[in-house]
Parts: C-alpha cells; structure tokens; sequence
C-alpha cells in the first residue's frame, strides 16, 4: 500500500498523527462544535485516480472523496460502506458483497451526475487499474482469479478475471486461495468503484488532481488544489451517510518545514484546527505558558519508516564524491553485511527521534521490526515474539539481547558496532576497498527538523564507527529535487543516495505479508527504494541481478513463497512470515527507525471521533471527524482514550463477522 513519506512526521500533521479517534468518547458537547477542519500539508497532491496511486500523499485526500466496499469504524473494525452486507462461501473463495441501493455519484459542483453506484463500476475500476499499470497491482494480482494472467497478457478478455457484477447491486470476486484478511483488501483505492461512461468521457484526464476528473461517492468534494498553496474539500450534500460527516469544509495549507514554530502561530490565530509543537524550538515556552494541559501526543499507527541502503547506485548529482573508486569502494561496502550491521548498531534512533519530538517523547514511537511486534499474534502472544526469538537463532552473537518491542532502540550498541566495523574493515580493504566509506545521505534544506535529525544521525554514526571508517555526507537539496532523488524515484536506478530516510511503509491489509512483500525482489513495491528493480517487470536486463545475488536476496524470495503458500492455519503462516522477518534483520537490509504518531501537538479535533485502522487507506478519512471550539486537555484525552480501548476491546470480540448487519 502506502508509501509514505517521512517529511510528514516531522514537518505537518496529517489526521494520522493527531490521534486516531472514537465517536462518543469525548466530554465535548454538540454546541461545542465547529464544522470547519483545518491543517498542513507539504507535498502537493499528484493524482487523483484512487486505483492507481500507492502515495499517503495521494490517498490521505482521495479517500475522502470515494469510497469502496467497507470501512473502518472508530475501533479498527471493518463495517459496511457502499456494501451493505457481504457472505463468504464456505470454502472462502468466493466474496459476494450486496451493495447499498441509491447512492449517488456527483460531479465537483455537486451535482448529482445522473447514475448510482452499481457493481459494474466496482468492475470497471478494477479494469481501469489494469490498463493504467497502478502501482497497487500487487495488492491483488495473485489474489483474484485469472487476474494475473490478464495482468500478463496472456488472455484479452477481462470476463475470466474473478470479479463479476451478478446484477446491479450484488459484486461478487473469486479468490485463487483463501485469504481471511481479503475484506481489509477492499478499504484500497485499487478496489474503489469508477463510473464507466464517465472514465470514457475523461480519457487520460481522468484522475488528475483537479476536481473536475472524477465523480464522487465519498463524504468530501475536492473543491480546490493549487500546488504547495491550499487543498481545500466541501461536503458531499448527497452524502449516503450524512448523520456521521460533521464538517463542512476542510483546507490544507502548504508548509514547507521551515519555521516549525509558525504552526503554533497558526493554531493560535485560529488558522489551523491542530499544530504539531517541537519541543526543541525556542517557541515551544509559548506553547506550555498558553497551555499549560493543553500539550497531548498521538498514538502510533501501522506505518513503519526506516533507513533504507542503495545497493546498486545509478544516479550521482547529489554527491560529494569525486571520483568512481569512491562510488565503488561505497557499493561494495554497502552490499557487505558486517558493514550494514555496523551502521544498524551504531545508529542512535533515540537521539536521532529526539530532534523532532524532544527527550521526553524520544521514545515513544521508536520500532524495531517492519511489522508492528503486536500486528498480529501467534499462538496468543505478540507475533515480534516470534521474530525474535527466530532472529536470535540465526545470530546469537548479534542479536541475542537485542529487544524488538516497540518504544525503545532495541539495536544501539557502540561497542557492538565498533566489533562489526572491524569485521568489515577487514573483509573489504582485501577487496582493495579505501576508507573512509563516504555515505551520501539526501535531507530537505528547508525542513530544519528533518536537518537536525539527520545531523544526529551522521553524528551518532561516525562516533559510533569512527569518522576514519564512515563518512554521513548530508546533502541539502531543494524540495523537488529531494522528492525526486528519494521518495517519487519510481526505479531502483533513479535513486540518488547511498542511504535514506525518506519513506517508509503502512500495510493495505491486516496479514504480515503486506509488509514483508514489498521487498520482493521479483514484485515488490517498495524494491526500487533499495537501488533494485523488480525483475518480473523490468524492461530488458536487469541492472540490479548482481547485488541481488550478492545480499542473497532469492532466499527471502523462498522464505515469502513457503509463508504465502500456507492458508489454512493463521499461526503456521505468521510464523513462516516471521521466518522471513528475522532474515530481513539479520541481514539488516533496511533499519526500522519509528512508527507514524507519537508526536505532541495542540489540538481542538476531538479525541477520538474519526475512525481507526491498522491498514489499508479508508482510516484517514475526515468522516466521524468532530472539531471543537476549545483546545483538548490532556485530561479530556486520557478519559477519552480510556473510554475508547474499553469500547474497542469490547468490539473487537464480535468484529468482521461473515455478513454485516
């Protein structure tokens, strides 16, 4: 699914970080309330064709304007949107989903365009997705019948793919294999509904982030997008569900990162409905004398960021090398497993976190795995416990006392690092590698927090390791030549670092293998952040098979295929995925650094009134959202949030049945 972006965590406040949300867990009352939502952003909107696009920056906004088959409620459980129930067949491979009758589709003026949503517009977009070659394929490509071959070519007639409106208002999907977390699948814009006549009318405009070129089924209208200025939405008056959509508008002002202060200004001024506060800025003094119990922090989501390495670097005009044994001497380095595990445990992830959210929230958000240790479990208990323990059977010496769970650095150990510095020294200069090994590492210019942490990582790096042996080259580029060396390089080749933390992950379905598939070296999504192209749909030779071959990368390939061939015993499949996990680490292919959330910030958004959810892109919307008047207390937050896990775990026992009521 998401690709997200690490700018946001410490530049803006997106939804997902001022808390997920609970309806009726507040103290505030009805009269208390606004019906205006505003906040920041910092990288424009690209796209807006929902079944192509695998970008947060895309999704957190077009979610709101169309929506699919189910979605999350305020604990995380999914309930019926334009499905009003579903059945699963006994041998779970057929999903027959009945759909709500009367919805509307409008246009950006809001005007109704003159047909509902029907099931052929659930097919229509699934097609549609095939011929714009989205981004989110993966999602499903192995999962519906036939559609893998009508991805390949190898039929032209879409009517054998396993999706099929039986009438108007029942869809139904076959499945090549039973999938339990299917229903989560369908909270993807892959999967959203477009109006057939209406993508023959746009052609190859359809989708672009203008509000003209799509209609909408969703809560919001996009009513405005002018780029790094303002995103604005209005409110769908033929909304399905009106009684639950509390706002009438809704903008996003542009923020580059500069002056991180000048959100709480903002907030102040009563221009933004919540502001992230750094509490390393000078201004943060104004923040605790205006509001004393008014600072709160959000909880951690599902998204995991990390520190990614280039393994096959063919881009250098953000570099300070000079010469190409420099860059040579780097890659051998960098395909030299010693090498990565010194830069794994010399990395200080605590004071590096502590640049954005100060000492005592350095913690809090701080992972240590690609999926969330409590994603899911394995015989009861937490599935990172699995991941352990399987980590410390391939390598005692290095990860024997390693501690996965989240909200502390489970790796940082100079003296650890120092020892595989040495073991790497030694392995590479018999290569005839020269040090120091300088590591290019990319960093937004305006974003003075960004700056700050990447300073703290070269910092704790060359301490750790020596500046004798490792060089962190911070390289201050302008914004869109950042996003283009890291986060928007959609090939492996047009990546231009050495490492990386530009991006991260957040799952589109509720099972381990939609982390862990993602570097896939045949399909993964996210291979090309590692400098690697997916062989399965290169074009011509791949310039990457030598350093796949060289960090092994066919035996996670094998370990991906004997965890996804299990489908009838959940605990057996997490463990084999958990198999696949600790190979990740012990080879330390990325370093997971934090969680999205645990930031601090003011806010009047009510805690707890939106929805919730682990995965897929349908939590981030601002429907259920409520804004009060008033600045949230802490003490109104922890009531609220006390309410909320009572609520959710209550829920959680009768959650996703096989109908919905």
């Amino acid at each position: 699914m998401k690709k997200v972006l690490a700018l946001l965590l410490v530049s803006a406040v997106m939804l997902g970080a001022c808390g997920s949300n609970a309806k009726g867990s507040s103290s505030s009352k009805k009269s208390d309330l606004v019906s205006e939502y505003s906040s920041v952003y910092v990288t424009d909107l690209e796209t807006l064709d929902y079944t192509f696009s695998s970008r947060k920056t895309n999704s957190d906004h077009y979610t709101n304007f169309v929506e699919g088959l189910l979605e999350n409620d305020q604990y995380g459980n999914l309930k019926g949107d334009m499905a009003k129930s579903w059945e699963v067949s006994d041998d779970g491979l057929t999903y027959t989903y009945h759909l709500r009758k009367g919805v509307p589709w409008v246009d950006s003026e809001g005007n109704e365009y003159g047909a509902d949503v029907t099931a052929n517009d659930f097919v229509t977009g699934l097609k549609h997705a095939v011929d714009v070659q989205s981004e989110t394929l993966y999602i499903v490509a192995d999962s519906i019948k036939g559609l893998s071959d009508y991805i390949d070519g190898k039929t032209n007639d879409f009517s054998t793919v396993g999706v099929k409106a039986v009438d108007d208002y029942t869809l139904q999907y076959t499945l090549n294999k039973p999938e339990p977390f299917w229903n989560s699948k369908t909270t993807y814009g892959i999967l959203y509904p477009i109006n057939e006549e209406f993508l023959k009318s746009k052609g190859k405009d359809f989708g672009k982030p203008t509000p003209d070129s799509i209609l909408y089924n969703g809560p919001f209208i996009l009513a405005n997008n002018t780029a790094k200025s303002v995103i604005e939405y209005t409110k769908n008056e033929s909304y399905w569900d009106p009684k639950n959509v509390h706002l009438d508008t809704v903008k996003w002002t542009y923020n580059d990162g500069s002056d991180p202060d000048g959100l709480f200004k903002s907030y102040e001024n009563g221009e933004l409905s919540l502001a992230r506060v750094y509490p390393n800025s000078p201004g943060y003094k104004d923040v605790t004398k205006a509001y004393p119990d008014g600072v709160t922090w959000s909880q951690t989501g599902g998204s995991t960021y990390n520190l990614t390495f280039n393994f096959n670097r063919g881009t250098f005009d953000a570099t300070s090398k000079t010469t190409d044994k420099e860059k040579e001497d780097t890659q051998k380095a960098i395909l030299d497993r010693n090498f990565r595990l010194a830069i794994l445990f010399g990395f200080d992830k605590k004071s590096y976190n502590a640049q954005s959210v100060g000492e005592e929230g350095a913690t809090k958000a701080l992972r240590n795995t690609l999926v969330p240790a409590d994603f899911v479990e394995i015989g009861g208990k937490p599935y990172g416990d699995t991941v352990a323990s399987k980590l410390k059977a391939l390598d005692s010496d290095a990860f024997g006392d390693v501690n996965l769970s989240d909200g502390q650095d489970g790796y940082y150990n100079a003296d650890k690092a120092k020892e595989y510095m040495e073991k790497a020294k030694t392995e590479l200069e018999a290569k005839g590698v020269q040090f120091p090994i300088h590591l290019d590492m990319p960093v937004e210019e305006t974003s003075e927090i960004s700056v700050n942490m990447v300073k703290s990582l070269k910092k704790s790096v060359e301490t750790s390791l020596g500046s004798d042996n490792v060089v962190v080259d911070v390289q201050l580029l302008n914004e869109d030549k950042y996003l283009a060396a890291t986060y928007q390089a959609t090939t492996g080749q047009a990546g231009d670092f050495d490492i990386t933390n530009a991006s991260g992950w957040g799952p589109d379905y509720t099972d381990p293998s939609s982390y862990l598939n993602i570097y896939d070296s045949r399909k993964g999504d996210m291979i090309h952040t590692l400098g690697l192209e997916a062989s399965a749909v290169v074009q011509g030779t791949d310039p990457s098979t030598a350093a796949k071959k060289a960090i092994n990368l066919s035996e996670y390939d094998a370990l991906l295929d004997k965890a996804a061939a299990i489908t009838d015993d959940l605990d057996a499949r997490y463990t084999a995925y958990a198999d696949a996990e600790a190979w990740l680490l012990d080879n330390a292919l990325q370093v997971p650094i934090y969680a999205d959330g645990g930031t601090p910030r003011v806010t009047n958004v009510v805690p707890f009134s939106g929805p919730y959810g682990w995965a897929g892109i349908a939590a981030n919307k601002l429907k259920y959202v409520e804004v009060q008047s008033d600045i949230v207390t802490t003490d109104q937050y922890d009531k609220a949030k006390k309410a909320w896990e009572t609520k959710k775990e209550e829920t959680a026992k009768e959650a996703e049945t096989t109908s919905s009521k």
